[in-house]
């Protein structure tokens, strides 16, 4: 008897502390604990002393400019050395021709490099030259045919400068092998920098191979102009050494968790304030087009490094009184809320734990201390209730004895109009009376929000440098079809110029199909897909332009250029240019939404879903239209920010600028984005409002709701079976659900009926042995 006694009360202190794990404690406490880390979160969050002079939106501009550079470095460098071997193959493909034909027609077909020259391999002899110099005696003609021998590199020259050198061979039987040299400088083709932006290409130690925008000391008349040359000068210096060492980095370990866009190593860097303006920079290390796919131009090492002076403002959004407050607020509300649980539902059930145990040790000489209100009243009169009977009362008389016990008036049958569910309510009010303020009414951002001025420019320019970007595609793929033109003269066969256009295409991913018709409209020759309807009355006729759009209406535009065959009556070349082509080059982050639209504001592209030849909303309608009104020989790019009801709005517009074939079709790339996306003080305050108002109603949902579940819908349920136990009923068994505090009240009820059933069997046994 002594080991079961101790066996039974081991059992009994373990499952008491199995209810100290799960239970009405648990939730309690952690609502308490996730209270106080928001009002530390909310105190610290809203509550700073100051904020950055130089807000993050400017620095994340900062960046996206390098990563724009160093795009349009990589497709160039990688473009010109397609370009060149491509053209060296073709000429190789036919019969001989001199060098100074071959460098006549690159120079015709293409305008990209500074110099060009043919050198013969076997003995160095110059055969050839055109533009400026080429540095032919920096290549060892011996060393190429080694591995990555006719790789792009970069050369020093005497004066400083740099100069990035592309080969290619031309090759025909029985003639001594030649090479085919280019040379161009590391300037950033069609790259807006602004007025007052300075930008580089530095190398893997940390040089500056080119820069643009610093003004060298000897440029400038003033002493002030020359201090502040050598100043910037100084400055891009520093940024350049840092950034050569932080684009080192892998990328995955460079990038900021949830950054994206980029495949690269970017960043954006702090510079010297001086007079109240602060040098800011953004880097970006040249990408292949996706993550871990290299190109020509990225094993160069190069990086970009874009500089640029930034007014800081000393005026601070909030200070530290709102987010002290709101803190001293959520923590006064809490403690009431959580003294509220406290009080009325985890002391009454602990008390109900503790009384029900006494009656299942036999204790029945207290009467059971029942709660004044809720689901714990109602089982506390039932305890009483059952206490009684285990004292000999019957069933049916416990209602006037548990009224005379001092519980109160109410009859064993009535319930508290209060009752734990509408405790926890209670309790979610308390926390949402500060979480929906938070959430709705507390700092917020209106229209009246100041946009830095350096991201309006910034918005107005990259999207003046992705208008000339697709300017600049279509003019490159419009050459490459006057050079496929050119070299199929009126001798190749139907065989041979199909596998020149597959060779073009293949090499050039930007064509949907490339076809040669014939002067009676025939396809005579024909790579990729089925080419789509031309112009109705543009057979056997040139079309209206270089480039054009073929059709007016239909999901999808369809883009289009044409070079006119010498010596074939009129025959040309087509080449349908993708979409997906076009939409790639404005997939930028950092800009918003963007459309390419044409002459009559028709959507063509966009880096989003879009419906083909759909208007634009009227305000970027008329942006389009004022920035098409020519200033000059050109139209500037212009930049404007929307203030109305549905917030603010940053747009900007840049008209195709500049020569070449593309320029023809008027088109203009727009952009706009929200300015609640950019990380400006006043949303960024207005963000971690609402997040500190998140936080708190997730909090109350999760920790009242779980002790909704656990707790309170198990009471709710007890009360009635220990209702019934007490009016009599000793069939229901009671099972608890849980090893908590309800669960050990449930069982003391099971105990507590099979007692009486075990007393109404020894009451009714000496009346059956009478009988």
């Amino acid at each position: 008897m002594a080991a079961s006694s101790s066996k039974r009360r081991h059992k009994v202190r373990r499952r008491a502390d199995m209810s100290l794990l799960g239970g009405i404690r648990p939730p309690i406490a952690v609502l308490s604990a996730l209270l106080l880390s928001l009002a530390g979160i909310t105190a610290l969050g809203l509550g700073r002393a100051s904020q950055d002079s130089v807000p993050k939106a400017v620095l994340t501009s900062q960046q996206h400019f390098a990563e724009d550079g160093a795009i349009t470095m990589r497709a160039s460098i990688d473009e010109s050395v397609t370009d060149l071997t491509r053209t060296a193959g073709l000429f190789s493909a036919g019969d001989p021709v001199s060098p100074d034909a071959v460098l006549d027609k690159i120079g015709s077909v293409y305008q990209k490099w500074t110099g060009t020259a043919v050198v013969e391999i076997e003995s160095g002899r110059m055969l050839a030259a055109r533009g400026e110099n080429v540095p032919v005696t920096a290549v060892d003609t011996g060393k190429l045919a080694e591995k990555d021998g006719l790789s792009p590199r970069i050369v020093r020259l005497q004066n400083g400068e740099s100069r990035l050198l592309a080969f290619a061979l031309l090759s025909w039987p029985d003639r001594p092998q030649q090479l085919l040299i280019a040379s161009n400088s590391l300037r950033f083709p069609g790259v807006s920098k602004g007025q007052f932006r300075s930008i580089a290409v530095v190398d893997t130690t940390g040089h500056i191979l080119s820069r643009d925008g610093v003004a060298e000391p000897e440029q400038v008349k003033t002493a002030k102009q020359r201090a502040d040359a050598k100043r910037s000068a100084k400055q891009l210096d520093s940024f350049a050494e840092t950034a050569a060492t932080k684009t080192k980095q892998h990328p995955l370990k460079a990038k900021e968790p949830g950054s994206g866009g980029f495949p690269g190593v970017s960043g954006s860097l702090r510079g010297n304030s001086v007079r109240g303006d602060r040098a800011v920079a953004g880097y970006a290390a040249l990408a292949g087009p996706q993550p871990g796919e290299g190109t020509l131009a990225t094993s160069l090492g190069l990086t970009v490094v874009a500089m640029v002076d930034v007014a800081e403002d000393p005026t601070r959004v909030a200070g530290p009184f709102f987010g002290l407050v709101s803190a001293a607020a959520l923590l006064l509300i809490g403690a009431l809320a959580v003294a509220l649980l406290l009080g009325t539902v985890q002391r009454p059930l602990l008390k109900l734990f503790l009384e029900s145990r006494r009656l299942t040790r036999g204790d029945l000489t207290r009467p059971v201390s029942v709660p004044r209100f809720g689901e714990t009243a109602r089982i506390g009169r039932a305890l009483e209730r059952l206490r009684r009977q285990l004292l000999g009362e019957p069933a049916d008389g416990a209602a006037g004895a548990a009224g005379s016990t001092g519980s109160g008036p109410d009859r064993p049958g009535r319930r508290s109009r209060l009752g734990s569910r509408a405790l926890i309510v209670i309790s979610g009010v308390l926390l949402l009376a500060w979480s929906a303020p938070m959430l709705l009414l507390f700092n917020r951002a209106d229209s009246t929000v100041a946009v830095p001025e350096q991201v309006v420019s910034d918005q107005r320019e990259r999207t003046h440098t992705i208008s000339d970007r697709v300017r600049r595609a279509l003019n490159e793929g419009h050459a490459d079809l006057v050079s496929v033109a050119s070299l199929i003269g009126n001798r190749t066969s139907p065989d041979d110029m199909e596998k020149v256009l597959e060779r073009t295409r293949t090499e050039h991913q930007r064509y949907r199909s490339i076809y040669v018709r014939a002067a009676d409209g025939t396809v005579q020759a024909r790579a990729g897909e089925k080419p789509h309807a031309l112009p109705a009355g543009s057979k056997g006729k040139p079309l209206s332009q270089p480039i054009t759009v073929l059709n007016e209406s239909g999901k999808e535009p369809s883009v289009a250029g044409y070079a006119e065959i010498p010596g074939r009556n009129g025959a040309m070349v087509i080449g349908e240019f993708r979409i997906d082509f076009i939409n790639a080059l404005l997939k930028r982050p950092g800009l918003g939404q963007v459309r390419v639209v044409d002459s009559e504001h028709r959507v063509i592209g966009g880096n989003t879903g879009y419906l083909a030849f759909d208007s634009l909303p009227e305000r970027l309608d008329e942006l389009v239209s004022g920035t098409n009104q020519r200033v000059g020989m050109n139209a500037p790019a212009g930049a404007v920010v929307y203030r109305d009801g549905d917030g603010v709005q940053v747009a900007a517009a840049s008209p195709f600028a500049g020569g070449g074939a593309a320029k023809q079709l008027r088109w203009t790339v727009v952009s706009w984005q929200p300015a609640s996306g950019l990380a400006i003080p006043e949303y960024n305050l207005q963000n971690r409002t609402v997040l500190a108002g998140l936080l708190g109603v997730t909090a109350a949902v999760a920790c009242l709701g779980w002790l909704y579940i656990v707790v309170v819908r198990p009471l709710r349920e007890l009360a009635g079976q220990a209702e019934s136990l007490a009016d009599g009923d000793r069939r229901t068994v009671l099972f608890p659900h849980h090893h908590d505090e309800v669960g050990a009240v449930t069982r003391s009820l099971e105990i507590v009926r099979q007692q009486l059933q075990e007393q109404r069997k020894r009451d009714s046994a000496p009346l059956v042995g009478r009988n």
